[in-house]
């Protein structure tokens, strides 16, 4: 099974509150919504919903399926394929402390979490990663990540969760799909390869 993860960031780095001022304060983040002047380009909610096409199960953290659950679960989804995925498809939770959730199709990963993901992987299909800040940065680190597709948004937020911060395990990336959009904000497909370096010769000018 393809594990991918799907993110909006800034041009920093910052995958934090994109959506609201009140979506993710944690960190006494103050600078939500940056996303927000920035997202009336349909080609968003194009790419976005493409990601979702793809799916064939979903895996979040605990802060990201407790921030989404409220908005999508009584959203319509006869015709928005976003909220038929995320209320239909399986959902994979990785969470110690929720036993019984209420969104359907909601599977609940206890113990060693990479390890149950891990188990998922032996599966068919792509399983995502949206958002999940946390659960993102430890599937990477530990290299069980297949594909990252990023919405990098022309914005400098200054301070937030960052998806590659400091004391993240080096990678390299080779680009399988790249796209600007008309207000700039950039669509990347990278998948990870080992990371490298190499000596350069004597720079032009010098």
């Amino acid at each position: 099974m393809t594990l991918s993860v799907n993110v909006f960031v800034s041009l920093d780095g910052v995958m934090q509150g994109p959506g609201s001022a009140d979506e993710d304060r944690s960190g006494h983040f103050e600078r939500g919504g940056w996303l927000a002047p920035l997202a009336d380009d349909a080609g968003i909610g194009q790419i976005v919903t493409s990601w979702f096409a793809r799916a064939d199960s979903l895996l979040f953290g605990r802060s990201t399926y407790d921030m989404l659950r409220p908005f999508w679960e009584p959203a319509p989804d006869r015709d928005d394929a976003v909220a038929y995925a995320l209320n239909h498809l399986p959902k994979y939770l990785v969470s110690s402390t929720e036993a019984d959730p209420t969104w359907h199709n909601t599977h609940v990963l206890t113990g060693d979490p990479l390890e149950a993901i891990e188990t998922l992987r032996a599966g068919r299909g792509e399983i995502q990663v949206h958002g999940s800040h946390q659960l993102a940065r430890s599937l990477h680190d530990a290299g069980m990540v297949d594909e990252f597709r990023l919405l990098i948004f022309p914005v400098v937020v200054g301070a937030g969760k960052r998806l590659f911060d400091e004391g993240t395990v080096p990678s390299g990336f080779r680009v399988l799909e790249s796209e600007t959009l008309n207000n700039g904000t950039f669509h990347l497909r990278l998948r990870p390869i080992p990371f490298g370096t190499a000596v350069m010769g004597p720079r032009l000018g010098h």
